[in-house]
């Protein structure tokens, strides 16, 4: 098969269309992970033994099951239960609640890697625990793990094809509609991999530098 270059300017349009909607995704369900994934890092430190178990049960759970699974339960399941998600809404919570678990990893080596001085030291002043958390822990404890979150967030965004199986139309979907019209794979699904490749490259530099940066 002869590459069509004449084709290929006819697609590119809509394949990023696509690689818009990927980047969305990627973005809220970013926010999503890193933000939930804090939270579960925190209440598996809880001084309640029910909620430390509760929240490592969920994480384990979440993490012992495949992605699609979830994206599926979230989009078919949840409306015989009355709610309904559109394609977008379950795929970014899907994405956002499966990478938490893993950021909640990363944030909870980062806390427990601040020196126990430091501990000793704000409870010495009295500090309100919420203060003591806000202004000595998460500041030291957050950039050092900056690396390892900028990592799961590049392997979300590679993952965000997966949403195509909910009626997502991001890259993915978008090249096959593509192929499905035209009969003719090579250009589109070819493209589709060269902007993940124009995404993920720079994106893994920046990891990189925060790595020499935090001493990792």
């Amino acid at each position: 098969m002869i590459w069509d270059w004449a084709y290929t300017w006819d697609i590119l349009p809509e394949l990023l269309r696509g690689l818009v909607v990927t980047v969305q995704a990627t973005l809220v369900g970013s926010v999503v992970a890193l933000v939930l994934g804090l939270v579960l890092a925190l209440l598996r430190r809880s001084r309640l033994a029910v909620i430390r178990i509760v929240t490592g049960g969920f994480v384990e759970f979440v993490r012992s099951t495949p992605l699609l699974v979830q994206l599926y339960f979230l989009f078919f399941v949840l409306p015989s239960l009355g709610i309904t998600l559109s394609g977008f809404q379950a795929g970014v919570i899907g994405l956002g609640v499966h990478y938490a678990t893993y950021t909640s990893e990363v944030y909870r080596a980062g806390i427990e890697g601040v020196p126990r001085g430091q501990w000793e030291a704000a409870t010495a002043l009295n500090l309100p625990s919420s203060r003591v958390w806000r202004s000595v822990i998460l500041p030291q404890a957050i950039p050092r793990v900056l690396p390892a979150l900028g990592n799961y967030v590049i392997a979300m965004f590679k993952e965000t094809p997966l949403l195509s199986a909910i009626t997502v139309l991001e890259m993915l979907a978008a090249a096959k509609g593509i192929g499905n019209q035209t009969f003719r794979y090579l250009e589109p699904l070819t493209l589709v991999g060269l902007l993940f490749l124009l995404v993920s490259l720079p994106a893994s530099f920046t990891v990189r530098r925060l790595e020499r940066r935090f001493g990792h």
